[in-house]
């Protein structure tokens, strides 16, 4: 070894930048310490422990190293190295296939994985190339090309890691942004559906129950997740029109409208409270409600046009018979199907300044005496097999109002 003198030419070492004689290595002890943990994987323990000398001198310290090439694997996927230097021809597992199994993982697939060669086979380099191979050292190694191989294949790894990190939280951001977007969006609903149902002496519970209600009607048909969840919200706003109906007409004491009325009448005591439907101009002007919700919502976004279908299609009936447009069967669109049971329901069992609560098996025989008629059979069997889950629906968000005095 050429012994360094004031005037042999240096050259910097790599990562700390500090000035070294060339042809000289830089002794373990006064090296800097640079961080990355080093796999070595070569079936020859005097190839293993060259490169580990080599390596220390250039100031690395954490190695892990195994001549046997059947484990190499486990112990890269238990010590979790920042590069490994991988021997090709190998006994029992060959480096190749230790590299395509690394490559099939993907919490490996950007693991800097250097290739140590004796062959110089044009064929064998492209396999490993495919394969997703970093770097190339031929046997036996140049101790001047190992460590700034080395060196950049950490720096990669760790502008990789780096990027990763921020992609993760980025992710993170949006994740977050999107569950505040969603809890906004929720309240904006319930807002705006609360303000139209405390028009009309509701509270705000009705619109939550109605719109729970069509969302486990919806889960039992069978229907997507994602328009489970949109109609649970969109149903809420079933009734947002009536904000456009003026306070003579919608806060009448005793009145209800004509197809609310159609549904209880003949299951009111003969001594209770006196009912009245809207009649005449009154009716034809409560029913406009649909319209003018529909015009609100119909200009938004996906869940806003469910929503202005809802609040235009939910007092239609099966059999025709309904309004605005007396759509018959499967013509109404299946939103304002599901929202027409789920609001007739939450009509009919609960309580009302004007009247009170039917208990639930009267509800349910109610209802299904319009099976056909009012209410889509299929929509109203999903109701039925709800029922449980509706039932507690209702306990969870049960009025407190003053009902009519029985």
């Amino acid at each position: 070894m050429i012994s360094p003198t004031a005037s042999s030419p240096t050259h910097a070492h790599p990562l700390s930048g500090a000035t070294v004689p060339l042809g000289t290595h830089v002794a373990a002890k006064n090296a800097t310490h640079l961080s990355g943990k080093i796999m070595i994987v070569d079936d020859e323990i005097a190839n293993v422990l060259v490169a580990k000398k080599h390596l220390e001198q250039a100031g690395y310290s954490s190695f892990e190293m195994t001549t046997d090439s059947s484990v190499a694997l486990n112990l890269i996927c238990a010590n979790r190295p920042d590069v490994v230097l991988l021997d090709i021809n190998m006994p029992d597992v060959d480096g190749i296939t230790i590299l395509r199994q690394l490559r099939e993982r993907p919490e490996f697939r950007h693991l800097p994985v250097l290739i140590l060669t004796a062959n110089s086979e044009a064929e064998v380099k492209l396999k490993c190339l495919d394969l997703g191979a970093t770097d190339f050292l031929v046997k036996p190694v140049d101790p001047m090309e190992l460590a700034p191989r080395v060196r950049n294949a950490l720096l990669t790894k760790s502008f990789q890691d780096q990027l990763q990190q921020h992609a993760s939280q980025l992710e993170e951001k949006v994740q977050q942004r999107t569950q505040e977007l969603e809890r906004s969006r929720r309240e904006v609903i319930y807002c705006l559906a609360r303000a139209a149902e405390l028009r009309d002496n509701d509270t705000g519970n009705h619109v939550i129950r109605v719109g729970r209600f069509a969302g486990l009607i919806a889960e039992q048909l069978g229907l997507p997740n994602w328009y489970v969840e949109d109609v649970e919200l969109a149903a809420q706003l079933h009734d947002v029109g009536k904000i456009a109906v003026p306070d003579a007409i919608l806060l009448k004491p005793g009145r209800i409208e004509p197809e609310e009325f159609e549904l209880i009448k003949n299951h009111i005591r003969n001594d209770g409270p006196s009912i009245e439907p809207h009649s005449g101009e009154d009716a034809v002007t409560m029913r406009r409600h649909v319209e003018i919700g529909a015009k609100m919502l119909q200009d938004g976004s996906s869940l806003m046009r469910l929503a202005a279908s809802i609040a235009m299609t939910h007092h239609e009936k099966f059999d025709g018979s309904g309004f605005p447009a007396g759509l018959v069967g499967e013509a109404i669109p299946l939103e304002g199907r599901i929202t027409a049971v789920a609001d007739a329901y939450d009509a009919l069992a609960s309580d009302r300044p004007y009247k009170q609560s039917l208990p639930r098996t009267t509800c349910f025989e109610i209802l299904d005496q319009q099976r056909g008629k009012h209410f889509d059979p299929a929509v109203l069997d999903a109701f039925f097999r709800a029922s449980r889950d509706i039932v507690q629906v209702q306990v969870e968000f049960m009025d407190f109002c003053t009902p009519a005095p029985a």
